[in-house]
């Protein structure tokens, strides 16, 4: 995470606490038992008050930043007031917002220009709580789902493929469809094989191409629901061409590589890279070429 604003990045972010309330077995950035959240603040609130009034996008990440309590109304405020055009991307995992006050109090800062990215891990309860080792986190984020979108918040689902998820992927879209109406954006997410992957890899870690086929028939389960999706963090040989049009250039600028192989590829430029971070590739890595193609 950058110390800075630059208005050229595409990942500016401020990073609240290193705290969280979940224990995702695939954490890429594990939480931390430390009492951050005063010295975050300040920190950020610097950040704010240098950003450039045209900043495009803002992100708000930690950790989970609903940790902060009252205090994350406050930032969001001194946001609206130092970049009201400024669209914010906040990333959490939900649960705070089963509590109608709190979704209450969200809405009071404003619902325009606001983003909420929120995991949800599967269509089954058993298995998002396996993965956020949290027991009736399950429904709390779903109840927070439900609350935030009566003040008619813009909603992204984020979904990170896992050896423990990836088969139910194609009961997604119709789950999604359903019960979850007011969703705008889902992003299904490849592993960043750091973190709790590399400590729990037997239990969560999977090659992309291994899951190739439930990963098409998701993605052409959204498109039949008309729902907006997205495949983030999968370079493009990882993927078949079906998906391409799906696929962002969604790693950080900060850590996006490539491997050697890279510089003969013809798609390197629409291809989102790998995570430098990650202390592993997958096995399909390659250079894509006019023959290969």
């Amino acid at each position: 995470m950058r110390d800075t604003i630059d208005i050229n990045s595409n990942d500016n972010a401020l990073f609240v606490t290193s705290q969280c309330n979940n224990r995702c077995v695939m954490c890429c950035q594990p939480p931390l038992q430390q009492d951050d959240i005063d010295f975050y603040l300040r920190k950020n609130q610097a950040l704010i008050d240098s950003a450039p009034s045209h900043l495009p996008i803002l992100g708000i990440t930690g950790g989970e930043p609903t940790l902060l309590g009252e205090r994350l109304f406050e930032m969001l405020q001194r946001i609206r007031t130092r970049l009201p055009e400024t669209e914010i991307h906040l990333l959490t995992n939900g649960r705070a917002f089963a509590d109608k006050e709190y979704a209450r109090r969200l809405a009071a800062c404003g619902t325009d220009h606001i983003l909420l990215g929120i995991p949800l891990h599967s269509d089954y309860a058993g298995d998002h709580d396996a993965i956020t080792q949290v027991k009736g986190s399950f429904d709390e984020t779903l109840l927070g789902l439900y609350n935030l979108a009566r003040y008619g918040f813009g909603i992204e689902l984020r979904v990170v493929i896992t050896r423990m998820n990836y088969r139910r992927l194609p009961n997604l879209p119709n789950f999604v469809y359903r019960n979850l109406p007011f969703v705008e954006f889902v992003s299904l997410m490849g592993l960043e094989y750091t973190g709790y992957t590399v400590k729990n890899k037997n239990q969560v870690w999977i090659d992309p191409l291994d899951y190739q086929q439930e990963l098409e028939q998701a993605v052409q389960g959204f498109r039949d629901w008309c729902l907006d999706v997205s495949v983030f963090n999968l370079p493009r040989c990882l993927l078949p061409q079906t998906l391409w049009p799906f696929a962002r250039k969604s790693i950080s600028d900060w850590k996006t590589s490539y491997l050697p192989i890279c510089k003969h590829c013809i798609e390197k430029a629409d291809c989102c890279g790998l995570f430098a971070t990650s202390k592993a590739q997958s096995r399909g890595i390659r250079a894509i070429t006019e023959q290969t193609r």
